[in-house]
This record gives structure tokens, C-alpha cells and sequence, in this order.
């Protein structure tokens, strides 16, 4: 008789976006975590202190992590799998938030599904949702636009095309940049939108110095925030 092969379940596994973790995360997905050997991380230096944090129980020196970034060549993918079709269980770790939302572990995702492996979701915080639920604006229609583009012709057009959107249909419309550039992306909001438009800066969310606002452009010209290097979610809405 030919033997079945049980697969393992790939767990997505939230990280904390800063602060107290157990603010976030619920003690069953933390549990999940303890119990797992290997992982699929973006940077293999912050999963292990993200695990240190948890109070991971297991010797984090016997852990087997799969680094999954833009460094990654296609032809080391198909291993991150072995162990899951073999039938261990597998997590696969953003760097912040949920993993597979502006994050590569949707690459895993997608595979999984294709090849009949169990993917399950777990709870955990998401910065773009947080962030959303308190800007006031609608949360019945809303577009994550992830990272504008670098471009600044480019990036000038996706501005104003949102704008455009969120006056004509009230899509609340998410963007994001890396911190570094946080504060250049502000400046140019204040300079390419309406002075009417209103726009939510949402920073270090879940953290003692979260600053979730919600102004018009011409009101946040009175006093921009000093968000440099700071994590930070921008929405566009009505």
C-alpha cells in the first residue's frame, strides 16, 4: 500500500510592532511559536529577538531559519518546504505586523497553497488596519497602496491620483514609506495635495509615543509632526 504523506501546517505568525508584546499578541499565538523549531524570516537577527521577547522556551541556537528577502535566489525556495512536506509544522515571521501584508512571505504563501499545504493565519497586530480604525475614516471601502514610488514624478502622479480617488469615490486610500524617508514623504504630501484634503498620520503605533492625527493639509502645514525615522502609516480620506 502506498504510504500517505501528512503535510505540516504553515503558521503565519504576527510580530509586535513595538512596546509591551503581550499587549498584541495573544498567549496562543505566542504558544504556537514556542512550540516551533523552524522558521521563514526576513532577517534572521530579528526573529531571534523577537523570540527572546516572547520568552521562547527552546535553545534558540537549535532553531533552523530560512531567510526569505530580496537577496534570496529562487533556487533555495523549494527547501523551505522540506520540512513541512515531510509533515513538521513551519512558521513563517514578518519583520513587523502580519506576515505576507507588505512583507515577501506571500511568495511562501502562494506556494503552500499550490501544493496542498494547510496555511493558517494567526492574530497579531497590523499597522495599515490600526491605523485605519483611528483616522475617522471609512472603513467599508479602503486601498493599501503600499510604497509610493521612488520616482518623483511618478510618486507626484500616485499622490494626487488618491486624492483624485478619495473625492470621487471616498476609498480611504493606506500608504506607507521606510522611516528614513518618512519625513521627505510628509513634505511633499503638504505640498502636492489640497489644502482641504485630509490626511492621517498614524506613528509608532502600539508604542508609549504612538501619534495617530487626523487634519486637513492646510491645518498640518501649521505644525508638521517631526516623524524622521519613526515607523509610520499615511491615509488619504474623507
Amino acid at each position: 500500500m502506498e504510504k500517505v504523506t501528512t503535510f505540516g501546517v504553515l503558521f503565519l505568525l504576527p510580530v509586535d510592532l513595538g512596546g509591551l508584546v503581550e499587549n498584541v499578541l495573544p498567549s496562543g499565538v505566542m504558544s504556537i511559536a514556542n512550540s516551533l523549531d523552524e522558521f521563514i524570516v526576513e532577517n534572521e537577527r530579528t526573529a531571534r529577538r523577537f523570540l527572546v521577547k516572547i520568552g521562547y522556551s527552546k535553545r534558540i541556537d537549535d532553531i533552523v531559519f530560512h531567510v526569505l528577502n530580496k537577496h534570496t535566489q529562487t533556487n533555495e525556495i523549494p527547501s523551505f518546504f522540506k520540512s513541512l512536506k515531510n509533515g513538521k509544522n513551519v512558521g513563517l515571521l514578518s519583520e513587523a505586523g502580519c506576515p505576507c501584508i507588505a512583507d515577501p512571505g506571500q511568495i511562501i504563501v502562494n506556494i503552500a497553497q499550490s501544493q496542498g499545504i494547510k496555511v493558517k493565519p494567526l492574530t497579531g497586530p497590523n499597522s495599515m488596519i490600526l491605523a485605519l480604525m483611528a483616522s475617522g475614516f471609512s472603513g467599508q471601502s479602503f486601498a493599501f497602496k503600499g510604497y509610493l514610488p521612488l520616482e518623483k514624478r511618478d510618486r507626484e502622479f500616485a499622490i494626487k491620483e488618491m486624492e483624485t480617488t478619495v473625492s470621487k469615490i471616498g476609498c480611504s486610500q493606506i500608504f506607507m514609506e521606510t522611516p528614513f524617508r518618512n519625513s521627505k514623504l510628509l513634505s511633499e504630501l503638504l505640498q502636492i495635495c489640497k489644502p482641504n484634503t485630509l490626511l492621517c498620520i498614524a506613528v509608532d503605533i502600539t508604542m508609549e509615543s504612538e501619534f495617530i492625527r487626523t487634519k486637513t493639509i492646510s491645518e498640518w502645514k501649521k505644525n508638521p509632526p517631526d516623524i524622521n525615522k519613526r515607523p509610520a502609516v499615511f491615509i488619504i480620506g474623507s
